[in-house]
């Protein structure tokens, strides 16, 4: 930590240097046009009496508001041979973004700024070799936009790429193409190259309707003699070994234990082999507006297969194994879909904006045990913003939202639920966790909001004073501190698990602020 935050410091102030030289007396009016920098913060003191880190719900299925963490943006432009609009002359520019989620006394972390990185870094040149295309290289994060109500892209490519892209733009159409690596954020410390190829076109035939899709690849080589790189570690029927003991992370225990004598361990244990890797993602969207009442609707769908995982260790009996796991991770598929419209439903005094999402994700490797990859989810967000005055306006949000489990059942009811179960689906131990295989969760906040620049329910600044309340069917279906350990030496409750209180219910206020600068 001491190290990343001296070099996020050294970063800084190398910047700050860098553009007070640019905003000096003798530059200032040769680059006063050069040098451009906007960003987003959002920042909340949300005092939680029931135990609670400052957060409504578990996550943004229920819509951002009152669920997301605090978060501080930085997007910075500069113009090395500047833009001439209309025209095809040679121009290039440098962008940097710097974000994170903290702030100081308001989360854990206190507004450290480990937490924060360089999240965007990259050089354009347009009318470069071929008229009206940009080229881009560094990151390359590209998506058709994103749903306001929930702050969810589904519609993203190139999240995780370094490369280089080429844009063609016309009035009626972009069309992006990119390559490059997306190995280290998808691995970090265990770094294996990813290759990623991708595609992506916005059609735009009238004002008021656009469509768009796009697609990319990954590719991970086999590398000889690479730890890193795609490997399986393979056990015949005879070592003991199953999917299940990976579930369990009980793969090396079930082969020690069917050797006959365990100093042959190494001997027997079996080499990884090698393979390669494929994930890739397929993205749409449709945009269409300005139609009485109905200022913008956006849809946004993708199908992805996920990345597969390279290995994990295990120890048992003093013996450590790396364990080899891309056949058992590599059928991980996902299908998401959400759309969101706004309506201006009393013009300057009344608008709406509703959302919803559905999306269904599944491992064709794990038919055994409960967990987030195997489960069906949807969800619906309503808010209205009424306009009093111009700056001042009354905001009222509901939503209602179901995550059911494929496999089973996921979630506690109670705090006694561990002893309520069925006792698993596929072994005698269980592979569940509580009684329910759906949780429920019903979200309402309403509050007072000054909007300094006038009507607009996205319309920043926003400061806010909301009330939030949550009903889950779910105990403690919040990110809290609460203890429910059932053991004799519980210095709360005791051994006695029926005195820990139930919780379905959470209250939260929230004094916010929000801004696009």
């Amino acid at each position: 930590m001491y190290l990343q935050t001296r070099h996020i410091l050294a970063l800084l102030t190398l910047m700050a240097v860098v553009f007070m030289a640019w905003l000096s007396p003798q530059n200032a009016q040769a680059d006063e046009d050069r040098f451009s920098a906007g960003g987003y913060f959002r920042i909340s003191a949300r005092p939680d009496f029931q135990g609670g880190w400052s957060k409504l719900g578990l996550w943004n299925i229920s819509g951002r508001l009152m669920n997301e963490t605090q978060w501080a943006a930085l997007d910075m432009r500069l113009q090395l041979i500047k833009q001439t609009p209309g025209t095809n002359e040679v121009w290039t520019s440098l962008h940097a973004k710097i974000e994170g989620g903290t702030a100081h006394g308001a989360d854990l972390l206190n507004g450290t700024l480990g937490d924060f990185s360089l999240t965007q870094l990259y050089v354009k040149a347009g009318n470069v070799l071929i008229q009206d295309v940009v080229w881009q290289v560094g990151t390359l994060d590209y998506y058709f936009g994103d749903l306001g109500l929930y702050d969810m892209k589904f519609a993203e490519i190139f999240y995780d790429t370094v490369g280089m892209s080429a844009t063609w733009n016309h009035k009626y159409a972009d069309l992006l193409v990119g390559i490059g690596d997306s190995g280290y954020l998808k691995h970090s410390n265990g770094y294996s190259p990813v290759l990623t190829f991708g595609l992506a076109t916005r059609i735009k035939p009238t004002d008021g309707f656009e469509f768009g899709v796009g697609a990319e690849l990954g590719y991970e080589p086999s590398v000889e003699g690479s730890s890193n790189a795609p490997h399986q570690t393979r056990f015949d029927s005879a070592s003991g070994v199953t999917y299940e003991s990976y579930v369990r992370k009980e793969v090396l225990q079930d082969f020690v234990e069917k050797l006959s004598n365990e100093s042959l361990l190494e001997t027997l244990y079996p080499r990884p082999s090698a393979t390669s890797a494929l994930s890739y993602k397929i993205v749409g969207y449709l945009g269409f507006g300005k139609l009485g009442a109905l200022k913008w609707n956006n849809l946004f769908f993708n199908f992805l297969r996920q990345h597969p995982e390279q290995y994990y260790y295990e120890t048992f009996n003093n013996n450590e194994k790396r364990i080899y796991i891309k056949d058992w991770t590599d059928e991980r598929y996902q299908f998401n879909i959400g759309d969101e419209m706004n309506l201006a439903i009393v013009e300057n005094r009344f608008d709406l904006t509703w959302a919803a999402l559905f999306g269904y994700h599944y491992d064709k490797d794990d038919k055994i045990s409960a967990s987030e990859r195997n489960r069906m989810i949807w969800s619906i967000v309503a808010r209205g913003q009424v306009y009093i005055t111009p700056t001042v306006h009354i905001l009222v949000e509901t939503s209602f939202a179901q995550e059911k489990s494929l496999n089973g059942n996921l979630w506690r009811k109670s705090a006694g639920s561990m002893w309520n179960n069925d006792g698993g689906i596929a072994s005698a131990r269980g592979l569940e966790y509580g009684d329910l295989d759906k949780r429920n969760t019903w979200q309402g906040k309403i509050g007072f909001v000054l909007n300094p620049g006038g009507a607009g329910i996205f319309a920043r600044p926003s400061l806010r004073l909301l009330y939030g309340t949550q009903y889950s069917n779910m105990h403690n279906a919040f990110v809290n501190s609460n203890v429910e350990t059932q053991s004799q030496s519980n210095e709360f409750y005791g051994a006695d698990f029926s005195s820990i209180p139930d919780r379905h219910w959470h209250h939260v206020i929230s004094i916010e602020a929000e801004a696009w600068f």
